[in-house]
This record gives C-alpha cells, sequence and structure tokens, in this order.
C-alpha cells in the first residue's frame, strides 16, 4: 500500500508540533450524564496523566493545583469529578445506583476520551486513597491503555486496613486510659453499618493523628450516599485479585498511614509481578501525602516516572 507524499509530510508536521498550552474545564458525556474536567499543561502534547480523587466523593478541584501544578510542565494533567462528586453532581444526577464496576466504567470511558482528545495511545494514571483503589482496578482490569500507574495511599484491602487501625486505637485509648473513645470504638463494626459507627472510627483516627475531625453530621451525610460504595470496595482485595500487573506501578505511602494502612501496601508492594513497580515511603506522613507532600511527590514522579 502506497502512502501519499502529502499525507507523509502531514503526519511528519504533526508529530514535529512544538504544542501549545492548555488550560481547559468542560463536561464530557461519560457514563450518560455530564461529567466534569479540567486539563492543563505547559503543553498539549505532553503526555497525558489522570489522577482520580479519594472519598469517594471528595473533589480536589479548588487545590489540586497545589500538588499537580509543578507537574503540569511534564505532563497534561487532567483532574475529573467522579459522579456524584463536585462539578458533575452540581451538572447532574447520577441515573444509576453507584457501584464500583459503573465508577470503573466511567474512568475507562474518561481514559477513552482523553486518548482520542490528545492522540496518546497510552496515558498515565494517578489515583489517591480511594482514588488508589479504583486505579488499581484500571491497572488490573486494561494495562494496555497505562503507560504507568502511580498509586498513593491506595485501597489495598480496606476491610481489613479498618480491622487494623480499629484495633490500633483501642490499645492506644487503653494505654491512654481514654473512656470515651474506648466507649465509642466499642461500638464501631467493620464493614462499617452505618455512618455513626463510621464517625466514631474516623474521628478518633484522626484525633490519635493529632488533627481535628470533621463532624458528626457531614459523616453521617456522606455515608447515606457513599458507605455502600465504599463497603463494596473495601471487601476487594488486590493481593487476591491481582497479584499481576500487566503494566508499571509506582505506589507512595506514608509511613504514619494507619487510613489505607501503610503496611498492607508494602506486603502488596513486595508480592504483585508487574513490568516495572516501585516503592516510595515518605516518612512522618500519613493518610493526605498529596497535600502534606506536594514538592517530594512531583518531583519524585517527574523523576522517576516520566
Amino acid at each position: 500500500m502506497k502512502i501519499s507524499f502529502a499525507l507523509v509530510l502531514l503526519l511528519t508536521c504533526f508529530s514535529s508540533r512544538a504544542g501549545n498550552p492548555i488550560d481547559t474545564a468542560m463536561a464530557v458525556d461519560i457514563g450518560g450524564i455530564k461529567q466534569w474536567i479540567t486539563m492543563k499543561s505547559t503543553s498539549d502534547t505532553n503526555p497525558v496523566l489522570l489522577f482520580l480523587h479519594g472519598g469517594p466523593g471528595n473533589s480536589v478541584m479548588s487545590y489540586a493545583d497545589k500538588f499537580t501544578g509543578e507537574l503540569q510542565k511534564k505532563f497534561v494533567v487532567v483532574h475529573w469529578d467522579q459522579r456524584e462528586s463536585g462539578n458533575t453532581a452540581t451538572l447532574n444526577k447520577s441515573t444509576q445506583p453507584l457501584t464500583v464496576a459503573l465508577m470503573e466504567n466511567d474512568a475507562i470511558e474518561v481514559i477513552h476520551f482523553l486518548q482520542d482528545r490528545f492522540l496518546q495511545e497510552k496515558i498515565y494514571l494517578m489515583g489517591h486513597s480511594w482514588g488508589g483503589f479504583l486505579g488499581l482496578m484500571i491497572a488490573s482490569h486494561h494495562p494496555e491503555l497505562l503507560k504507568g500507574y502511580i498509586a498513593i495511599c491506595p485501597m489495598i484491602h480496606q476491610r481489613e486496613s479498618e480491622k487494623i487501625s480499629l484495633q490500633w486505637m483501642k490499645d492506644r485509648a487503653k494505654s491512654e486510659k481514654n473512656n470515651q473513645a474506648l466507649n465509642e470504638l466499642s461500638m464501631v463494626r467493620i464493614p462499617f453499618e452505618n455512618g455513626e459507627q463510621l464517625y466514631y472510627h474516623r474521628s478518633w483516627l484522626i484525633r490519635f493523628m493529632g488533627g481535628k475531625p470533621a463532624s458528626k453530621d457531614v459523616v453521617v451525610s456522606w455515608s447515606q450516599k457513599w458507605l455502600a460504595l465504599f463497603n463494596e470496595a473495601s471487601e476487594i482485595n488486590f493481593m487476591a485479585l491481582a497479584p499481576v500487573l500487566n503494566c508499571p506501578v509506582y505506589f507512595f505511602e506514608g509511613d504514619k498511614d494507619h487510613q489505607t494502612y501503610y503496611k498492607l501496601t508494602v506486603d502488596y508492594y513486595n508480592m504483585v509481578s508487574a513490568d516495572k513497580k516501585k516503592l516510595f515511603i515518605f516518612n512522618n506522613t500519613a493518610h493526605n501525602l498529596p497535600t502534606k507532600e506536594p514538592i517530594k511527590l512531583q518531583k519524585t514522579i517527574i523523576q522517576e516516572v516520566e
């Protein structure tokens, strides 16, 4: 088959173009509804990096530049408000019940959109917490879509993580003779049965880590929308589901993370077989690694991944 000289010239010119800065926000048809994404980079020819926010339900768009501003110099950084989150929730409600399969299908559709939009066969994926879980689902089921996956404090087997952290808190409360903590933690069941149990677990976890917990009303309200999905995801154990990942994978974890228990990430890293794998431990850092160590996180990604 002959290719015309004009086509060759066109392809050559396209492949060598310098690219243009991009700073775009838009609604995209994903999963039968409108879903909101932003795209930022110094050049639209940079490799695409899609960030999956945590929660579920925790849009990061209002502060995303804090931990992706430097990455925008090397990647087209894409942030996406998942269904029932952020601007997507403002645009429209989900027309289907929230399930792991539905959220994974949405993410795959977003990836396909970005492949077409930027003419890239594969993209980079990065996820934090719940987003780390969602990214691992994609990496295990569709590695052909990814140049690499960056998992930050991911949910490896969240049911087990909750049990470990609950026992850690009970032991600490007992050693400190904190009767209020012991009484409230004694009401917690894993998996969480309601928002009140989740509140007692998370409030004491945050207090023992030196932070200020959200109000009970906020946690209970969150649970009414998200707890069923969270519990579904918490049952999945990637050590059993995905002992092999057929794409490069990079794990970022804080050694003080008791929310997605850091030793489970280390254990999974040690056992998983992957095309390429690396583990980066951040000392004296807990679960909110992106906002606590934004400079180090981005520097490491640029040096080790890109």
